[in-house]
């Protein structure tokens, strides 16, 4: 479990901490569980989301086991610098969703003493680096890569593997869209789907040669 860093009075600086991994890991839970330590410190604290994520609530950050903290949505990483002013610790979730100057933001936080804590997905569904998110591990003090259970395996999962052939980077969705996947699993699966795409097209690749030939 995560231990939370002591405050060097004398240094006057802050830290990135980042929680990292799948679909259904817990990064949530464990963003809002150091947000509410922090609150009950006394800590003066602020939430950010990515306004485009309303799958549970507009305004809460909350988790897939239905925890919440409340929050606020902003459109774009610029405004986080502008609403964090006061605050000992700033939470932000979702931050693959954010653009990059999501990086810059969380620094200059840190440098002005505030601690840091972001959650967000460390790959999209195809198994790339997401969004601002390897910089945000990169320059953090802490990282912490959290994992699901894979849904075909029982090992542990650090793949969100999409269930549906939809391409868009940015898909919100729930069990309905996504399920965590170990290696393995995800490395068959995505096979599987690639397989089932080439036989959708083979029919009009040959119905097109037909007709080419006559």
């Amino acid at each position: 479990m995560f231990l939370e860093n002591t405050v060097n009075h004398e240094e006057q600086f802050g830290w990135i901490e980042v929680i990292c991994g799948s679909m259904f890991s817990g990064k949530t839970e464990e963003l809002i569980r150091r947000l509410k330590r922090a609150q009950f410190a006394k800590q003066r604290i602020e939430i950010f989301k990515p306004k485009i994520d309303r799958r549970y609530d507009e305004e809460d950050v909350v988790s897939h086991d239905e925890n919440a903290i409340r929050s606020t949505p902003v459109p774009a990483a610029a405004n986080i610098r502008l609403l964090a002013d006061g605050c000992d610790v700033v939470g932000i979730d979702e931050a693959q969703f954010f653009d990059d100057e999501i990086i810059s933001v969380c620094n200059d936080l840190a440098n002005q003493g505030i601690r840091v804590i972001v959650a967000g997905l460390d790959m999209d569904f195809k198994g790339n680096p997401f969004g601002p998110m390897p910089h945000l591990m990169a320059t953090a003090e802490y990282v912490t890569k959290v994992h699901a259970v894979c849904t075909r395996t029982g090992n542990l999962a650090q793949y969100s593997f999409r269930k549906s052939n939809k391409n868009d980077l940015v898909l919100l969705g729930e069990t309905d869209e996504y399920e965590p996947l170990s290696r393995a699993a995800f490395y068959k699966a995505m096979r599987a789907q690639e397989l089932a795409e080439k036989e959708k097209t083979n029919p009009i690749q040959q119905k097109n040669n037909f007709h080419g030939k006559g």
